[in-house]
């Protein structure tokens, strides 16, 4: 079979890029080993941890705080087979409508692990062992990344697990600990406290959400706290041993000192994720990456000619709309069309309660930079609609460029603030400055009043605080 071009991985990046390509009429397949398309994000990632997120909501605020607003629950009680099963449906619905969208868009979905074999031609074999070769005039690596482990523990996705593992637990912890205190290992480790474990996070450097604002972030630790998380800072984990019922976790200063020896009954290990590029024959095709095995690329172009890559398998942002961006771009590059991804402009989502959202420069970025800046701040707790929805805490930071009169960062902590985000990144697109947002007529009462306000405030006239 001849193609115009074979995406290698089905993820957010890969299936993106082949829906694309398909609609500018290239000849397209794409690859995938799992045996579902979409990838890490929507089998053992993003999705089922947004459902679990979602549903373990609903069980607390049940518990916590539909009381204080008038509505008694009697019996109530936690059926995790079925909140797992509801997970697991709605991932099955999702990768089976992006198989339809394969079929619709005249994508053929190939079926087995991707090999680069000679240029132009990728290897493919299936789960029996059969092999078939594609020939293709241009090829897209998009085979996204897999969890980083720590040397000597030993992931069994049982009792010491990853974030896969992590998802399909079959009975909440008694003691859960999480080493890592990023993205996926405060999430994951919200839903099993929310559950009922006793989460306690484990971080070698002193702060939580590393590369996020600072300010928010310690905003973030300070609700997290208070609903009931533990932190250890500043300490790496140096052994995990299995005895018996529990595992007995090493733990020690990481600028060095005493170790001290911490219960759990199950260990999330949570300390990022690394690409996943071994066996595709990259070497041979004469495709260059890096000692950590990132592949190079220059505006998505590998050193080899004909062969692209997207997605978490490059350097950058390890973010699934940040490889649908991509995907799009190359798409349209090999069909000869206008191809571009502002990377200023990726926004980031913690999806804890409260969320985290940011996008564009932290304080601490433009203060390194040496750039001159206004900000503006504004507290969830004055904004109306947090109030009456009992969802008070946080705040929302808006940041403006002195010289240029431009926003270029904004960072908030508060219930559904990973859907105001998309405002702020379209003002950005725009050049909009504090002033134009300032400017904007919100609908009142809205969360989303709470970013007017912070625009009011980098020009000195907040009016609702």
């Amino acid at each position: 079979m001849s193609y115009d071009v074979v995406i290698i991985g089905g993820g957010p990046g890969g299936y993106n890029c082949a829906i694309r390509a398909g609609q500018l009429g290239l000849k397209t397949a794409i690859i995938e080993s799992r045996g579902k398309l979409g990838g890490t994000c929507l089998n053992v990632g993003c999705i089922p941890s947004k459902a679990l997120l979602h549903a373990s909501e609903y069980y607390e605020a049940a518990r916590k705080t539909f009381p204080s607003m008038g509505v008694k629950v009697e019996g109530l009680s936690l059926d995790l087979p079925q909140m797992l099963k509801q997970k697991n449906e709605a991932v099955d619905g999702l990768t089976k409508g992006v198989e339809f969208l394969m079929k619709k868009n005249k994508v053929d979905y190939v079926k087995g692990m991707g090999r680069i074999a000679g240029k132009g031609r990728v290897e493919v074999t299936a789960e029996d062992g059969g092999k078939q070769v594609l020939e293709a005039k241009n090829i897209v690596i998009a085979t996204g990344s897999v969890p980083a482990g720590l040397p000597g523990i030993e992931i069994d996705e049982e009792r010491i697990v990853s974030s896969t593992g992590a998802l399909d637990l079959q009975e909440v912890p008694k003691k859960l600990m999480v080493i890592g205190a990023g993205v996926i290992g405060l999430e994951l480790g919200s839903v099993w406290r929310r559950l009922g474990a006793e989460v306690t996070v484990v971080e070698f450097l002193d702060r939580i959400t590393p590369g996020m604002d600072g300010e928010v972030s310690t905003v973030l630790q300070r609700v997290l706290k208070k609903q009931g998380m533990t932190f250890e800072l500043g300490q790496k984990v140096t052994a995990v041993e299995k005895t018996g019922d529990s595992l007995q976790v090493s733990i020690e200063p990481a600028k060095g000192g005493q170790d001290r020896i911490l219960e759990a009954d199950v260990v999330l290990v949570a300390i990022g994720r690394k690409p996943f590029t071994a066996n595709l024959g990259l070497e041979g095709a004469g495709v260059r990456t890096d000692q950590r095995g990132f592949i190079e690329t220059d505006h998505h172009r590998t050193s080899a000619e004909g062969i692209y890559a997207i997605g978490d398998c490059t350097h950058g942002l390890m973010l699934a709309h940040k490889a649908e961006e991509e995907g799009i771009t190359v798409a349209q590059i090999i069909a000869g069309q206008w191809g571009h991804v502002n990377y200023d402009i990726i926004p980031s989502v913690v999806y804890t309660d409260p969320e985290v959202a940011g996008v564009g420069k932290t304080e601490e970025e433009l203060k390194a930079a040496g750039v001159e800046y206004k900000v503006g701040k504004f507290p969830m707790m004055a904004n109306s609609r947090a109030r009456t929805n009992h969802q008070p805490d946080g705040m929302v930071k808006v940041l403006e460029d002195v010289a240029t009169k431009r926003v270029v960062g904004a960072h908030m902590i508060g219930a559904g603030v990973g859907e105001m985000i998309g405002e702020i990144c379209v003002a950005m697109e725009f050049g909009a400055s504090a002033e134009d947002i300032a400017r904007t007529c919100h609908a009142h009462p809205t969360m989303s009043e709470a970013i007017r306000e912070a625009a009011k405030g980098v020009d000195g006239w907040l009016m609702q605080a």
